[in-house]
């Protein structure tokens, strides 16, 4: 046996014993109560300690440029003591002018397209791209500043139209699109201003080389035979009117068109029609356009020109029936506008030139039975005024007999007679007397 030490006796010994059996379940108890408590503390350390990743900080460097023909380039820079690797970023911007717009975007450049004769001004601020309920950060602003120049010396009320016509060559685009704009002189621009026009559709603008004038000389139209413009484009088209003079600052106005807004589609071609008994046919072809056939919509207009009233009708094809309950003469036309299935809805085209068909002076027999009726019915009338008038002349004034006259009245007989051997003739004239009974003579 394993001797105990001599500073330990039998009953120490057993009473340590007894005290490390009455310690150990202690420990045991207190110990998840300890681990909850350990970790509540490293929670709320780790919360009261500041994440430089979960802050947002405001970009840095925001500029505004004029890029070009009414178009701006805003940039700017995520600010340098941002952490992006725990955080994806986004940038919340806000146009002030010339007209408020909102949008976000993941870049740190941005292009609009925006009339500039007012000026530009924008915010900029970061956002979480992912987490919308992290805070954003602060805003900042830049401004690009108006032209020089009053107002009232900019061209006003200028207005723009397209139109696809044919190209002559035979090149790859069989279409191309014609600008035509107008403008009036503003109200407080001298005399001796003139005025200058140049368009911008995508990368190319090109200026005007065609002008109408005024009285003064100014320009105040232009035209563009051929542009750059797509036929079936859907972008935006802008427009700047400048000026010069040598007494003061002409400011440039600038405006934004949309095409659907400002084309005018050509009447569609070929129109024809006939009337085939009670039925009325007519047919057309597509309007000389870049876009295909079926994105029209057609107005067919009716006239009927005996009776006076229009119909029209709408439809997508390319012809139309209709029953005509009387022969008259009718006169047709159509137009087209190009459908919201191929671009969005825009204006109705001319009218194509009007056409007639059906034959005015023939009238159905229902038309000439009441006509010949009336006409009979008055002449009876006018027959019985006449007949009662005469009668009533005869005894307003009834005629006066005359005497009878004493003269006889002879009657001739003018009697031929032949002779055999001479053949000549001989006249015998007889009168003959007719007694007159006389008659009693009233006076």
């Amino acid at each position: 046996m394993r001797k105990l030490p001599s500073m330990l006796t039998p009953k120490g010994l057993a009473e340590r014993e007894s005290s490390e059996l009455l310690f150990t379940p202690c420990w045991l108890a207190m110990a998840p109560t300890l681990l909850i408590l350990w970790g509540a503390a490293v929670v709320l350390g780790a919360a009261c300690l500041p994440v430089k990743s979960s802050s947002l900080l405001p970009p840095v460097n925001f500029t505004i440029q004029a890029a070009g023909l009414a178009q701006v380039l805003l940039r700017w820079a995520p600010h340098p003591d941002q952490e992006q690797g725990a955080i994806k970023l986004g940038y919340h911007v806000r146009i002030h002018a010339p007209e408020d717009e909102e949008y976000e975007t993941r870049n740190t450049v941005s292009s609009r397209a925006a009339p500039l004769h007012w000026g530009f001004s924008a915010s900029v601020r970061t956002v979480s791209w992912e987490a919308p309920s992290l805070p954003a950060s602060g805003w900042v602003s830049a401004e690009l500043p108006a032209p020089p120049g009053s107002l009232g010396t900019s061209a006003a009320n200028l207005t723009c139209s397209t139109r696809t016509v044919a190209s002559n060559g035979t090149g790859a685009r069989p279409y191309h699109v014609s600008l035509r704009c107008a403008w009036r002189a503003g109200s407080e621009a001298p005399e001796d201003t003139q005025y200058s026009l140049r368009y911008r559709y995508g990368p190319r603008t090109e200026e005007c080389r065609r002008y109408s004038q005024d009285a003064q000389w100014r320009h105040v139209a232009c035209w563009f035979p051929r542009t750059a413009i797509d036929g079936k484009g859907r972008d935006w088209l802008a427009v700047q009117v400048s000026g010069a003079s040598a007494r003061a600052a002409i400011r440039p106005y600038d405006r934004l068109f949309a095409l659907p807004a400002i084309d005018h589609v050509n009447p569609p071609g070929n129109v024809t029609a006939k009337v085939q008994g009670s039925r009325l046919h007519i047919h057309w072809e597509k309007p000389l356009s870049a876009f295909p056939g079926h994105c029209f919509d057609y107005e067919v207009r009716i006239h009927n020109a005996r009776k006076g009233y229009f119909q029209t009708e709408k439809m997508t094809t390319h012809e139309f029936t209709t029953t005509v309950n009387d022969v008259a003469k009718y006169c047709i036309d159509v137009r087209a506008a190009v459908s919201s299935v191929c671009r969005e809805g825009g204006l109705w085209g001319e009218w194509s030139p009007a056409i007639s068909v059906g034959d005015e002076a023939r009238k159905p027999w229902t038309e000439w039975y009441p006509i010949t009726l009336v006409a009979a019915v008055c002449l009876a009338f006018l027959a019985s005024l006449a007949c009662r008038t005469c009668h009533a002349w005869t005894k307003l004034f009834p005629p006066v007999p005359a005497p009878k006259s004493h003269i006889q009245d002879f009657a001739a007989t003018v009697n031929y007679e032949k002779t055999g051997s001479r053949e000549t003739e001989s006249e015998v004239i007889s009168y003959v007397e007719e007694p007159e009974a006389l008659e009693d003579l009233v006076f």
